[in-house]
């Protein structure tokens, strides 16, 4: 067995029956990234400070045995920021078919719909209200 397997066993070994890595503790490693680069480029040192803190809290979460708890933890905060996640998904689903679609809003409803490009001007159905309008795409 060379070194890095021994390595990985060892480490699957000690991580056996803790809790790893979840949304939560993404989220929090990244606000302590963000603390981290405001630090460094407006030097104050209470950023590095709290950026530490929060690695550390990562690092708790990811090694605790407490499985229970922390999943509990994980589902407030999945709860909390759902909104904004499926804003962030939409969006970005939004900008990757750009090309193929042309997204807009319904008047009466405002809910959003997309027609495929270049199929010209069309009478478009809304899915939740059953308006109809003109839509050029």
């Amino acid at each position: 067995m060379s070194f890095w397997q021994k390595f990985k066993e060892g480490f699957r070994r000690f991580m056996a029956g803790r809790y790893g890595a979840d949304a939560l503790s993404q989220g929090i490693i990244i606000a302590g990234l963000v603390l981290f680069l405001l630090a460094v480029f407006t030097r104050i040192g209470l950023f590095s400070l709290l950026a530490m803190a929060l690695y550390i809290w990562a690092i708790f979460r990811m090694y605790s045995r407490n499985g229970e708890k922390r999943a509990q933890e994980n589902a407030r905060y999945l709860a909390a920021t759902r909104k904004l996640r499926t804003s962030v998904n939409q969006a970005l689903t939004r900008l990757k078919n750009r090309k193929k679609y042309r997204y807009f809003r319904c008047p009466n409803c405002h809910a959003r719909l997309r027609l495929p490009r270049g199929v010209g001007e069309v009478t478009v159905n809304c899915g939740q209200c059953k308006h109809s309008f003109r839509k050029k795409a």
